[in-house]
């Protein structure tokens, strides 16, 4: 970064050395090109500034969520087989869906008996109408 207050620099010296003033057309506008350069370069630093905070708070995030997955799900092997940690059938057979269409937008959707309310009640996930399902 430090590159490009250095060129500034030396174009600020560069039209000192060529005694540019401000007093005709062609000086002012050289001069305000030059400050414009600063600006950016200062914007650009604020920005790589900004850049290196996110990325430190993301390596602390991630660092957080490693422990925390850790904590929950134990310590986990890159090199361990998936097929120890059983099979994602097994799992989807624990769960007891119910094929029902939706009175409002008349979808089929499938509902998991476990997640309705106490009055059968929930939610459509394509229209958002409250439905009831008297699903025994």
């Amino acid at each position: 970064m430090e590159y490009l207050y250095e060129k500034i620099a030396y174009l600020r010296g560069l039209a000192e050395g060529l005694e540019i003033d401000e007093s005709n057309k062609e000086g002012r506008l050289l001069l305000h090109i030059v400050d414009t350069l600063e600006d950016f370069a200062d914007a650009i630093n604020d920005l790589n500034d900004e850049q290196d905070e996110l990325n430190e708070y993301v390596e602390f995030m991630d660092e957080d969520l490693a422990d925390v997955e850790e904590e929950l799900f134990g310590e986990f092997d890159e090199n361990d087989d998936y097929e120890d940690y059983g099979d994602y059938d097994d799992f989807e057979d624990d769960i007891d869906y119910i094929e029902y269409v939706c009175p409002h937008c008349h979808e089929t959707i499938y509902l998991d008996k476990d997640l309705l309310d106490e009055d059968g009640e929930t939610e459509c996930p394509n229209c958002h109408e409250v439905i009831t399902c008297d699903c025994e």
